[in-house]
C-alpha cells in the first residue's frame, strides 16, 4: 500500500507538472506581451543590435582645417590627411570659431588646427603642436581622426630626422626613423572594433533580461487573474512545490535552449564577428546559465504585482549590469561592494565565460570558476524559488479558508434572518 501511494503520488505529481508546463507554453503563444519578449525580441533585437556595430570602421570622415600658417609644410601635412582612407579634409576655415560651427551642424567631426608658427618651429629644430578636435558622439569617428592625424604627424617627423641624420643607405634610413620597431599582432580581436569587445556581453545580457520579462509577466498575468492576488492559483494542480517550479521552469528552458543557440551561435556568424565557440562549450555553459536565470526569475517574480513592474525591475538594470560583468568597467577598478553586488546575478558569470569561449577560444575547464559559480547560483536559486512558491501555496489555502468561512457566515446570517421572519 506504501509502495502504491509513492506511486500514485509521483504519477499525480508528473502529471501536475505537464498541466503546468502546457499552461505556461500555451500562455507564452496567446499572450502578446510574453510573445514578444521571450520570441519576438530574442529573434529581432540581436540582429538589430549586430547590424548598428557590424561596422567596425568607418572612411571618409570629413574634417575641418584651420591652417593659420599657410606655408608648404602645413599643405603638407593637410594632403596627407585628406590622402587616408579614415579621413578627408572637407572644409577650410579661417578661424576656430567657423569650424565649431561645422561641427556643431554636424556636417564635419572633427577639426585640425595648425598654428601660424607651425613651420617656424619646424626649421628651428623647435617642438610644435598640432591642435586636433574630435566629435566624441561617435568613438569610430573619433578613432579615426585622432589616429589618422597621430600617424601623420609621425610620418612627417620621422622625415625631418631622416633628413638631419645624412645616412648614407636607406636602412640607415629605416633605423634613425624607428630604431625599436614594434609589430603589433592582435590576437583575439583582430579588428580591434567595438562589436567584437562588447558584442558577446550584450547578447547574453539580452538572453538574461528577456527571460526575466517573460516570467516577470506571466507572474503579472496570474496574479492579476487571481481572486485574491496570489501568485499560485487555487487549484489541484498547483498543490505542490516541486511541480510548480520544475513545470514553469521546464517551459521557459525548453524554448530559451533554442533561444540561445540562435542567439550565441548564429547570429555572431551573420554578422562575421569573432565567434570561436563550438556546439559543445556553449552547450555546456548555456544550461546552468538559463537554469539560474529561470529560478532567479521565479524567485524575485514575487516582487511583480502588475505586469507593468517587470518592465521597471529589469530594463532598469540592463545598463548597470552590463558593466559590472566586467566587459566595460575593468574589475580591477570596481570597488569590492559592487562586485559582491555583480556576483548576485547570473549574467556576470555568463556574459565573462561567453566573451572567453567566443572571443579567446576558451573550453569548459578554462573558465571553470565562472562554470561553477553558475552551477551553484542554479542551485540556490532553486531551492529558494521553492520558498517563495511554498510561501504563495501557503497564502493561497488561507485566502481559500477566509473565503469558505465567510460564505459559511453569510448563509448562517440568511438562515437567522428567515427563522426571524417565520
Amino acid at each position: 500500500m506504501t509502495d502504491n501511494g509513492l506511486l500514485h503520488t509521483i504519477a499525480e505529481g508528473i502529471k501536475d507538472m505537464c498541466y503546468i508546463w502546457a499552461k505556461e507554453m500555451r500562455s507564452m503563444i496567446t499572450d502578446e506581451g510574453m510573445l514578444i519578449f521571450c520570441i519576438l525580441v530574442p529573434l529581432g533585437y540581436p540582429l538589430l543590435y549586430s547590424w548598428i556595430y557590424n561596422n567596425e570602421t568607418v572612411r571618409d570622415v570629413p574634417v575641418a582645417v584651420v591652417d593659420m600658417s599657410h606655408t608648404a609644410a602645413s599643405r603638407e601635412f593637410i594632403r596627407d590627411v585628406d590622402g587616408s582612407a579614415d579621413t578627408k579634409v572637407a572644409y577650410f576655415c579661417q578661424s576656430l570659431q567657423e569650424a565649431r560651427k561645422l561641427t556643431g551642424r554636424q556636417q564635419v567631426k572633427g577639426v585640425v588646427f595648425i598654428p601660424a608658427d607651425f613651420d617656424t618651429k619646424l626649421q628651428r629644430g623647435e617642438q610644435t603642436t598640432v591642435s586636433v578636435y574630435c566629435d566624441m558622439s561617435l568613438m569610430l569617428t573619433y578613432k579615426a581622426i585622432y589616429q589618422t592625424t597621430q600617424a601623420v604627424a609621425s610620418d612627417i617627423s620621422a622625415n625631418i630626422q631622416i633628413a638631419r641624420a645624412g645616412n648614407m643607405t636607406n636602412r640607415d634610413d629605416v633605423v634613425t626613423a624607428s630604431p625599436i620597431d614594434i609589430e603589433s599582432v592582435p590576437i583575439f580581436n583582430t579588428t580591434g572594433g567595438y562589436g567584437n569587445a562588447i558584442l558577446p556581453g550584450v547578447l547574453v545580457l539580452i538572453l538574461q533580461q528577456t527571460l526575466l520579462l517573460g516570467i516577470g509577466l506571466s507572474a503579472g498575468t496570474a496574479r492579476e487573474n487571481n481572486r485574491y492576488r496570489d501568485l499560485v492559483p487555487i487549484s489541484k494542480h498547483y498543490n505542490g512545490i516541486f511541480r510548480i517550479v520544475l513545470g514553469k521552469g521546464l517551459c521557459y528552458f525548453m524554448i530559451y535552449i533554442v533561444m540561445a543557440a540562435y542567439v550565441l551561435l548564429a547570429v555572431p556568424r551573420f554578422f562575421h564577428f569573432t565567434s570561436l565557440v563550438t556546439a559543445r562549450s556553449i552547450l555546456m555553459l548555456a544550461v546552468p546559465f538559463l537554469i539560474a536565470v529561470i529560478f532567479f526569475g521565479m524567485t524575485v517574480s514575487c516582487l511583480v504585482k502588475y505586469r507593468e513592474n517587470v518592465m521597471l525591475l529589469v530594463v532598469f538594470t540592463s545598463v548597470p549590469l552590463l558593466f559590472m560583468s566586467g566587459i566595460s568597467w575593468p574589475l580591477s577598478n570596481m570597488p569590492g561592494v559592487w562586485q559582491g553586488v555583480a556576483m548576485l546575478f547570473p549574467s556576470t558569470f555568463g556574459i565573462r565565460g561567453f566573451l572567453a569561449i567566443s572571443s579567446m577560444g576558451a573550453d569548459i575547464e578554462d573558465i571553470a570558476p565562472d562554470y561553477h559559480a553558475l552551477w551553484i547560483q542554479a542551485v540556490v536559486y532553486f531551492f529558494m524559488a521553492c520558498m517563495v512558491y511554498r510561501y504563495q501555496i501557503t497564502s493561497s489555502r488561507l485566502h481559500a479558508l477566509e473565503s469558505v468561512g465567510n460564505i459559511k457566515d453569510q448563509i448562517a446570517r440568511i438562515r437567522a434572518a428567515r427563522k426571524k421572519k417565520e
